[in-house]
């Protein structure tokens, strides 16, 4: 009998050429994904029987250096990421929770095949296509065949984005000789953690880029704790509940956290992201200086899965801004009304978030024919924005006792083993030389007092208490 001979070697490429062409409610990726896009490119290439090896190379490179950029390891790694974060019509449906899919599960798996079928193609394919439809002479094969490969299968990882709770999935993605046997898993992991970017992100910047405003995900936002926090536990709990009641989609307000600086009014609402983003929480930072885009960022979100806290740090407003008005119109409601899966968060050093003179209030009695006829009106606008957040939690800065109880909780969370008088009569004299009493000064000081202990201790552990003492007596006589 004779044996069945190899496919020539452009065959794989059609084969995997028409398997890009196919794609369905993945296809957004052959224009929107980078390294897919010059995947393509390559493929189409191949597939139309070109001979150009100056093309060749370009295309080949083109990709490589687009898969290198991704630091995910290998092709195969890169084409499960793009799928686990990809936002199309079958991963919003199951954002949303939706039992009703259409034919788009099935649509799903198809594509997840297709794309399966691209991993198998080796380096060694493209060269061989190269060589033999583009090369004429020794030295242009030998060119084709120094040209470097990228992985196909099982990659060291998946890069900056990948989280503990995907590795599961990714996993049993790598080990499927049929990736439509995963589409169970994957119908999961969107119902539990969204669609595209608020899959792979839980943390976002509101920027500007282009001209156009867009949301940025933040790859390592600020892993502050609920549990990291000391004290104030009666003012987070207000925040807390109302947190809760708006995952559990009941009624919930804006809240205006507001008081002293270096309160922990900023790190709350980071910790709540943290604590409670498994539960479908996201967080969006706007600066105060985009409030004119509060309209626009909740068009991105009201038709989300999510549940998005809309945060601006430390709010207020000069004497001559007008865009407290849309801020206003978003926390109350305007013709466009704020969605029930959107919330505000603000924090600010003000309790009147807008900056008022002595001489907006001159007009309440001036005959000047410069005042304005209803300056009363202009007062009570100025004064009225704080009040339409439905709660406001004050932060204050702490007395001597509550900032040295703080201290201690810290010093005891660090695990540091320090006496108290001495740890009492440095942190009072390290609030005096630097930013006053307060929760983040009182962290500071641990921070110094853990870093000398670090750099004093050796490795001996009964030394570092002696460490300690050196440290603080220092500090205490400075």
């Amino acid at each position: 009998m004779i044996k069945d001979l190899p496919p020539a070697p452009s065959q794989p490429l059609r084969d995997a050429g028409l398997a890009l062409h196919s794609l369905t409610v993945y296809r957004r990726l052959l224009d929107e994904d980078q390294v897919i896009y010059r995947l393509h490119a390559l493929f189409d290439f191949c597939r139309r029987d070109r001979t150009e090896l100056e093309l060749f190379l370009n295309r080949y490179c083109d990709f490589f250096a687009a898969l290198a950029a991704s630091a995910t390891g290998s092709l195969e790694d890169y084409l499960i990421s793009a799928i686990l974060f990809h936002d199309n019509p079958f991963t919003r449906s199951l954002e949303r929770d939706s039992h009703d899919l259409a034919g788009l599960e099935a649509a799903a798996a198809h594509d997840l095949n297709c794309l399966q079928q691209i991993t198998n193609l080796a380096p060694a394919i493209f060269k061989a296509y190269a060589v033999r439809r583009c090369c004429e002479s020794e030295a242009e094969r030998a060119v084709v065949n120094s040209l470097p490969e990228w992985q196909t299968h099982r990659g060291a990882n998946m890069g900056q984005q990948r989280y503990c709770r995907y590795e599961e999935l990714n996993h049993s993605f790598q080990e499927s000789n049929r990736w439509s046997d995963c589409l169970e898993g994957l119908i999961s992991f969107h119902r539990q953690n969204g669609a595209g970017i608020f899959a792979r992100y839980r943390a976002f910047y509101w920027d500007h880029a282009d001209g156009a405003g867009c949301l940025r995900g933040i790859a390592d936002p600020d892993p502050v704790a609920l549990s990291d926090l000391i004290d104030y536990e009666t003012e987070r709990a207000e925040v807390i509940e109302n947190t809760l009641q708006f995952l559990n989609g009941w009624p919930a307000n804006n809240v205006l956290l507001y008081g002293d600086r270096g309160t922990g009014k900023s790190s709350t609402v980071k910790a709540l992201l943290n604590e409670y983003h498994q539960q479908g929480l996201r967080l969006v930072e706007a600066p105060k200086t985009r409030l004119l885009d509060f309209p626009a960022i909740i068009r991105q979100l009201k038709d989300r899965g999510e549940k998005f806290i809309l945060f601006v740090d430390d709010l207020s407003f000069g004497d001559s801004e007008d865009s407290y008005t849309t801020l206003k119109a978003v926390l109350e409601g305007g013709l466009e009304h704020r969605p029930g899966n959107v919330l505000i968060y603000a924090t600010s050093n003000r309790r009147h978030l807008i900056r008022e003179r002595f001489s907006d209030r001159a007009g309440l009695q001036s005959g000047s024919s410069q005042e304005e006829v209803r300056a009363g009106d202009t007062v009570q606008e100025k004064l009225s924005l704080a009040d339409r957040f439905g709660i406001t939690v004050i932060f204050s800065t702490p007395d001597q006792d509550r900032y040295l109880q703080i201290v201690e909780g810290i010093a005891v969370r660090r695990g540091l083993r320090i006496d108290r008088e001495q740890l009492h009569r440095a942190a009072l004299n390290w609030e005096c030389w630097h930013n006053g009493r307060s929760p983040r000064t009182a962290r500071q000081f641990v921070d110094w007092l853990e870093g000398k202990i670090n750099s004093e201790a050796n490795a001996c552990a009964h030394q570092a208490p002696a460490a300690c003492t050196r440290a603080l007596n220092r500090n205490a006589a400075a």
